[in-house]
């Protein structure tokens, strides 16, 4: 890995110049991950998450919902903020497609990772975070809570 490599933070301008398609992404991440870590899997996408929200720069939460749109994972939004809780909701047509989808179990580990993390570095507090599926409606609430 060359110095430049390990030295540059992930940013929306970066990651706009990489060409992804989210179904290689989901087979990894839903079949190839847990076949290979087994019951670890969801911890392991979590503490992934984690890592990519510290070699990213956002710096408020505009960075954030942009960052969340360019990764593929979604249209996130603050719906609601609690005195040790912000609620925020996962939606769009690639959430639609996700949790309609046969073939597999999605769980959002990854994105409550990032989010977390992302979290402490914009408020300086500790958050953990977890995912609500509401199939009915096709969108994820996440909720993070203060630590």
């Amino acid at each position: 890995m060359s110095v430049m490599q390990q030295s540059t933070k992930l940013n929306t301008n970066n990651i706009s110049s990489l060409v992804g398609t989210g179904a290689g992404f989901d087979l990894m991440r839903y079949y190839t991950l847990p076949d290979f870590l087994g019951k670890d899997a969801p911890y392991m996408l979590y503490y992934m998450g984690k890592n990519i929200a510290r070699q990213t720069d956002i710096y408020d939460f505009d960075d954030l919902y942009e960052f969340f749109q360019y990764m593929g994972w979604g249209e996130l939004s603050l719906v609601k903020e609690k005195k040790k809780e912000l609620i925020f909701h996962l939606t769009g047509h690639i959430i639609e497609k996700r949790l309609n989808q046969k073939l597999f179990t999605v769980d959002f580990r990854l994105e409550c990772g990032f989010l977390a993390e992302t979290l402490q570095k914009l408020t300086e507090n500790t958050y953990e975070c977890f995912e609500e599926i509401n199939e009915k409606e096709n969108y994820i609430e996440l909720k993070a809570m203060k630590g």
